[in-house]
């Protein structure tokens, strides 16, 4: 079967999204196809769409690791559905893009992220910028009410990272104080959310008065525009010179050096990402002197995308869209993200 996509078959910038009809195979058993109604981008697109080191593809590459849409077909032998995650033909479906083994130590444990054989669709094996991909069906969970396409694909990769991060990582609680910092991006719109749903103060930074204003509307206490301030400074006023718990960082370079200045004793850094450099200078002396913890954090367990998904539902979290265009506008979605220009995600949308 073929199906339109937005491909790439070089590296470099918004210009090699290119349209074309991809061929997409039989459809395997225990696999469903999906019609794609709806894909967010991530930072990670950007990255893959540029070049990463060691990064093999298989061209066409197709982009797009935050799918919604409805269930197309069911591969021959596939049971028909699992609790809570009927698979019948004209279901929505949310697909979370974490893909592993499922039969490692790792992968039964609930570790799945940690599997050696993980991918992330749209990095190492192809995503959803088309109108159809197969996916497995242990990568679905329950669709979220009739929260529109748009909506629902705003959720997986960023609050997944988000909850992983502060949740299980950082074991966030009544109490504690949280920097969140970007809080115009993806994951950070949802770690702000994770944040007070747990009972942390959270104190967030941005680029904008514009976005300080909507971190404050999601949920932060407190919002430093950190083209105006110094932000350690106003962490250390806004904490009693104390510092906070947890940083929650993905922007690195600079940032992630002064995110450890702004820490307290026996805090932690968790770090998900780095766009703005992967070289950051770091006096050693401020991670053991004052015994700060540094993690690193990619995705989280599949399970955990159901208890997210719940409280969308419930109105406790809900996925924040910026820009919402047509799939054959890819490039000015990746110019969008690419400027900051956006608080949110942005979401490709296909009829």
């Amino acid at each position: 079967m073929k199906t339109h996509a937005m491909v790439l078959r070089e590296h470099g910038g918004p210009e090699v999204l290119v349209p074309e009809e991809v061929e997409l195979g039989p459809l395997r058993p225990g696999h469903v196809r999906i019609r794609v109604r709806a894909v967010a981008l991530n930072h990670l697109d950007l990255w893959v769409r540029r070049g990463l080191p060691n990064l093999r593809l298989e061209y066409p590459h197709r982009l797009g690791s935050d799918i919604a849409g409805e269930i197309a077909a069911v591969g021959d032998g596939t049971t028909p559905s699992l609790p809570f995650v009927p698979f019948v033909v004209g279901q929505r479906a949310l697909v979370n893009p974490g893909l592993s083994c499922g039969t490692c130590l790792r992968c039964l444990s609930g570790k799945d992220m940690l599997c050696k054989a993980y991918r992330i669709l749209g990095e190492n094996t192809q995503g959803g910028y088309a109108e159809h991909i197969d996916v497995p069906t242990a990568n679905l969970v329950p669709y979220p009410g009739d929260l529109p396409f748009s909506e629902a694909a705003a959720i997986p990769l960023v609050f997944l990272t988000a909850w992983e991060m502060l949740v299980e990582k950082a074991r966030v609680g009544p109490g504690t104080v949280v920097l969140v910092q970007a809080a115009g991006s993806g994951v950070s719109s949802a770690a702000i959310q994770i944040a007070k749903l747990h009972g942390a103060r959270v104190i967030a930074t941005t680029g904008s008065d514009e976005k300080v204003t909507k971190a404050l509307e999601l949920g932060a206490d407190h919002v430093i525009n950190n083209r105006t301030h110094d932000f350690v400074k106003e962490v250390r006023r806004l904490t009693d010179k104390q510092g906070v718990d947890v940083v929650v960082e993905h922007v690195g370079g600079e940032t992630f050096t002064q995110s450890i200045l702004a820490t307290a004793r026996g805090g932690m850094v968790v770090t998900c990402g780095a766009t703005s450099g992967f070289h950051p200078e770091i006096d050693l002396r401020q991670i053991f002197f004052r015994q700060v913890e540094v993690k690193g954090s990619t995705m989280g367990s599949k399970g955990h995308l159901f208890a997210i998904v719940r409280h969308v539902e419930e109105g406790s979290l809900r996925p924040v869209v910026g820009r919402v265009l047509p799939l054959n506008e890819v490039r000015e979605a990746h110019r969008a993200l690419e400027a900051r220009e956006v608080f949110g995600k942005v979401v490709l949308v296909l009829d």
